[in-house]
């Protein structure tokens, strides 16, 4: 995986397939389509930040190859028969996205308070699987707020059996350095 890329780095490339993208810093999402010339500009964490018709976009990692780079593979077990969402699972994607500004995941940060799953009963009148986040950011202002929420719908999204990803950003308790697993510290030399 990636952890970054210097300005000396940067280089033009030509999408090779249509990629879904989101624009920084408010997370709406796009559709960077083939043959276009994007200026890659900075791999964090498993994800590429790119510049395209003068607009800044994040395309996760899990894409990557649209831009020729090694995608991120998620491997996951065959899905539970039972048609249950694994814990390990949701744990091994949430610890695959990285905060958009520091090469720590967001679990090792602490950004993470909770991770539930629920059953809801779709209009159709089928169960499902709901994956209720409730985290935090660094600072509750921070910018890049919208793409991490982004980041993690879609990471989630590709666990087995969840059928729908919900994230609820809250600020109590604020986020402290002290949230940070000791190698995340260590990691950043906060230690």
């Amino acid at each position: 995986m990636a952890t970054g890329s210097s300005a000396s780095e940067q280089r033009t490339v030509v999408v090779s397939r249509d990629v879904p993208a989101r624009l920084v810093p408010d997370g709406t999402r796009i559709t960077i389509h083939k043959n276009t010339f994007v200026n890659l500009r900075q791999a964090l964490g498993g994800t590429y930040t790119v510049t395209v018709n003068g607009n800044m976009a994040r395309i996760d990692g899990t894409d990557a190859d649209a831009i020729g780079q090694t995608p991120l593979e998620l491997d996951f077990d065959p899905p539970r028969a039972d048609g249950q969402v694994r814990e390990q699972d949701l744990q091994h994607a949430l610890g695959t996205i990285f905060d958009p500004e520091i090469p720590v995941n967001i679990v090792d940060l602490g950004l993470v308070y909770g991770c539930d799953v629920i059953q809801r009963t779709a209009d159709s009148g089928e169960k499902q699987n709901v994956v209720q986040v409730r985290m935090t950011l660094t600072a509750p202002n921070c910018g890049m707020g919208p793409v991490l929420v982004g980041d993690v719908e879609d990471r989630l999204a590709k666990v087995p059996n969840v059928d729908a990803v919900e994230v609820a950003l809250i600020f109590d308790p604020p986020w402290s350095r002290e949230m940070m697993t000791e190698e995340a510290q260590l990691e950043l030399g906060l230690f």
